[in-house]
């Protein structure tokens, strides 16, 4: 258990775009500081004022060499350092417990937690072999072939999601349910002109140029959301041949940063938008699966993290997921018991989208309102990630003593 703090309104996100959209000609590193610091000026709070910053990035970006200490001196605080994480989808959790991690042992009393990727235009990277004839290397497209391709299990993401779907006999038909309900949910945010994900979104969001110097652009809400409906999602094959995820039943790849400020209980209520409301970072769990079963791995995460913070999944109000695919969701449900109808409120990664590094911090921002909304309670978040593991955490929200 934890005794970390996320001040009520310390976090915020942009839109997610589509791959090849609006957001396609930003370097994320740069946007991220850019948001951040108009973000945190509005909350008048000094960006000089954390001792710690984490970067969780996952995909390489012009000079993103230079991480952390980087995008804090794009902000004006050229004072404050930290690590840059990245474990792939796993990677917000991640930087959520490495921030818990530094609160809880007193090396920092304020840490802010920034999360961003492009996944549009991705390096493609040349690797030298001086032993090859004529020293010829290898060379990748950092994004595509890693979706394509796990080194370690030999195959695709959809691979282990067809893995999954195989051995827990999951059907086209039964993802496709999820989905439905999944883009139902999402309009519950999106009503009333985005009123939910105004509670931490700002929109319209304003895109800058690559000089960040005028507004090219503005988003009214996320991008590449496509309206879904069970009869259209019947007319979708299968993405492989005798498989029975079909791209209705995936997330898409997309673009956008979230960030959120860790700190201590004081510092919290002193940030806070409502003093009233006090959320605590309660437990952490990772955990890996069977080789090439990736969507399975946050049960076995979810678990741990829930010991890990003295509860049981009884004892939790809501639960968010990443879920690149449906089956993710299904498998959670059919190992725990939990109520696949009841998880994923307000919508979630399947919709709106996968840019890898900040997918799990807007859900985290998600489960936050969710639980305000209802007035508290314990909080489960968990994700699948890259090598079939698995990141999640547990947060309770509470009136302040």
């Amino acid at each position: 258990m934890t005794d970390a703090y996320i001040p009520y309104g310390g976090y915020w996100s942009t839109p997610f775009a589509k791959w090849q959209g609006t957001l396609s000609h930003l370097n994320s590193v740069e946007l991220a500081a850019h948001v951040a610091k108009d973000e945190l000026q509005r909350r008048e709070i000094d960006a000089a004022g954390f001792d710690m910053a984490i970067l969780g990035i996952t995909v390489p970006q012009y000079k993103s060499f230079y991480g952390a200490p980087w995008m804090t001196g794009m902000m004006g605080a050229d004072r404050v350092t930290g690590p840059t994480i990245a474990q792939a989808c796993a990677t917000s959790a991640r930087c959520l417990q490495n921030a818990s991690q530094e609160i809880d042992g007193d090396t920092a009393e304020s840490a802010l937690v920034i999360t961003t990727d492009r996944t549009s235009n991705g390096p493609n990277v040349y690797y030298p072999n001086p032993l090859a004839p004529g020293g010829t290397g290898t060379s990748e497209n950092w994004v595509l072939d890693n979706f394509g391709h796990d080194p370690y299990a030999h195959v695709a993401m959809v691979g282990t999601a067809e893995n999954v779907a195989r051995k827990w006999e999951i059907s086209s038909e039964e993802q496709h349910d999820v989905v439905a309900q999944r883009f139902e949910q999402y309009c519950d945010a999106t009503a009333d002109d985005n009123a939910f994900q105004k509670r931490y979104m700002r929109l319209p969001f304003e895109v800058p140029d690559q000089k960040f110097r005028r507004t090219v652009a503005t988003m009214t809400g996320d991008e590449g959301v496509f309206e879904t409906t069970r009869d259209g999602l019947n007319t979708l094959k299968p993405v492989v041949p005798g498989g029975t995820v079909t791209f209705g039943s995936q997330t898409h790849p997309a673009d956008g940063n979230t960030a959120m400020i860790v700190t201590t209980r004081e510092k919290a209520r002193e940030m806070s938008s409502n003093p009233g409301i006090e959320i605590r970072l309660a437990g952490f769990g990772q955990a890996r699966t069977d080789k090439a079963f990736m969507p399975h791995a946050p049960v076995p995460a979810s678990q741990r993290a829930l010991a890990n913070a003295g509860i049981s999944l009884d004892d939790v109000t809501a639960v968010k997921t990443h879920n690149p695919f449906a089956v993710n969701d299904i498998v959670f449900c059919r190992e725990t018991g939990f109520d696949i109808t009841r998880m994923n409120n307000y919508g979630c990664s399947l919709i709106w989208g996968h840019p890898q590094g900040p997918t799990g911090l807007r859900a985290i921002c998600e489960l936050i309102e969710e639980l305000v909304i209802r007035g508290g309670g314990y909080g489960l978040f968990n994700g699948c990630a890259a090598g079939d593991s698995s990141v999640a955490a547990v947060i309770e929200i509470r009136d302040a003593a």
